[in-house]
């Protein structure tokens, strides 16, 4: 067996690893890169106008045989850990007859996605995996292993074949509301592995201990009950272990949450695969405002039953207004237009829940700046989806491995400095054979 790490052994995100046997290839990720090799953003506004042989020459995209329209022969399988852009976002460049294996859920998050941005992956042959059941792609044998991860649906990777094998991280914490599921990973991880394929993400931060969904609780219940002005959130969607978060704090504090149309489908589309409180009969104190260009974007992309699922939980800017102390709001910067038919909530508070390297954006700043300019007050409340060092020695004490490799960091050299195992540092595009 043999493997590759196209992107991902000098950066955090972009990630891609290759790996074959003598009849079998498969891909595990295939994301979009987060930085330009000088450091700076990605933006693929810059490239959309060139070819997949352009994006190829100039290591934007993989150069996988098999993988694009040009293919004589597709590879055998590309597995998806789970669903953050900078593990999925180039799927939109491949063969379309390409087979896909990913969680039911990770699928979902996908769709969504491609419904309410501008981002359009669509996954078209695609099977389901379930955790900690195993399954054949050739004569290579892959198990997955559920993670704790700020991703809701996240997933590590067994690969195994002619007695080698690969273990392969993807994104995981153990501090999050799934930590059990990291816990039960611990006491029953695969040992004795030939190499492990770990994620770095917080190594050059040199974290102690991240705070737990529970103190992120406990920090909004201090805001929530010590407001009486509106609060409003600034966090992902998709970060279902934060939006549960709020919403129990809001329990705890008797406040109204009031989502936007796409977090309320994010919560009622995932409710199918965990207990998850969305607007409904059943949890009425959760209310849906209709931002106008989200709203806008979903009349123009022909979805306006997605806007229709949601009209008896509606609440209006006028009944915002009213009853402004009372409301906990998720909010973003394109709903500042919504914001600004609002007049009565100066001075309240703005919660920034993520992580702080988009406080360069422009249009958080923009956000951020415009609150201020309403006297709001600003708090920073967050935790990593990433583990800290010590999780990442914790996985790799459990599993044993004859070798480390770092992935998805753009520290590996400080990998040496922190495990006991051997570390190899790989270059992308290195070929390693079993």
């Amino acid at each position: 067996m043999n493997f590759k790490i196209h992107r991902g052994t000098k950066e955090i995100g972009g990630s891609c690893v290759e790996i074959w046997t003598k009849s079998t290839r498969i891909v595990l990720d295939i994301g979009m890169p987060l930085v330009e090799k000088d450091g700076t953003a990605f933006d693929f506004n810059k490239y959309k106008n060139n070819t997949v042989g352009e994006l190829i020459q100039k290591e934007i995209l993989p150069n996988i045989n098999g993988f694009y329209n040009d293919a004589n022969k597709l590879i055998d399988g590309v597995l998806i850990s789970h669903p953050h852009i900078d593990h999925y976002g180039f799927s939109n460049f491949l063969h379309p007859d390409i087979q896909y294996y990913l969680g039911a859920a990770t699928h979902k998050i996908i769709e969504l996605t491609s419904t309410f941005t501008p981002q359009q992956n669509v996954i078209q042959k695609c099977k389901y995996f379930e955790k900690s059941k195993p399954f054949k792609i050739g004569d290579i044998i892959i198990m997955p292993y559920w993670m704790d991860h700020s991703a809701f649906d996240a997933y590590a990777f067994l690969i195994e074949s002619d007695g080698k094998s690969i273990f392969y991280s993807g994104d995981f914490r153990g501090h999050g509301r799934k930590s059990k599921s990291f816990k039960w990973f611990l006491h029953n991880a695969p040992t004795n592995i030939d190499y492990l394929l770990i994620e770095g993400t917080q190594i050059e931060r040199n974290t102690k201990r991240d705070k737990t969904e529970s103190e992120i609780e406990n920090e909004l219940i201090d805001i929530f009950s010590s407001s009486d002005q509106i609060n409003l959130v600034y966090a992902s969607s998709q970060n279902i272990d934060r939006l549960v978060s709020i919403y129990r704090a809001c329990k705890r504090t008797e406040k109204l949450f009031v989502v936007d149309v796409y977090t309320a489908t994010v919560l009622k589309t995932l409710s199918e695969f965990s207990s998850l409180p969305y607007p409904s009969k059943k949890f009425t104190d959760i209310k849906v405002i209709f931002p106008h260009f989200l709203c806008r974007r979903l009349a123009d992309g022909n979805n306006e039953k997605v806007l229709y699922q949601f009209r008896n939980y509606k609440i209006t800017k006028e009944e915002i207004d009213k009853n402004a102390h009372n409301i906990v709001m998720m909010v973003r910067p394109s709903m500042k237009l919504d914001l600004e038919h609002i007049p009565n909530i100066d001075e309240g508070n703005l919660i920034y829940s993520l992580w702080d390297g988009y406080l360069k954006k422009d249009y958080t700043s923009n956000l951020i700046d415009y609150l201020k300019g309403r006297r709001f007050n600003i708090y920073k409340i967050h935790t990593s989806g990433h583990a800290d060092i010590e999780t990442l020695r914790k996985m790799i004490d459990a599993i044993k491995p004859k070798c480390i490799i770092p992935i998805h960091t753009f520290k590996g050299d400080e990998y040496k400095n922190h495990f006991k195992n051997p570390v190899k540092e790989l270059k992308d595009g290195q070929e390693v054979v079993i």
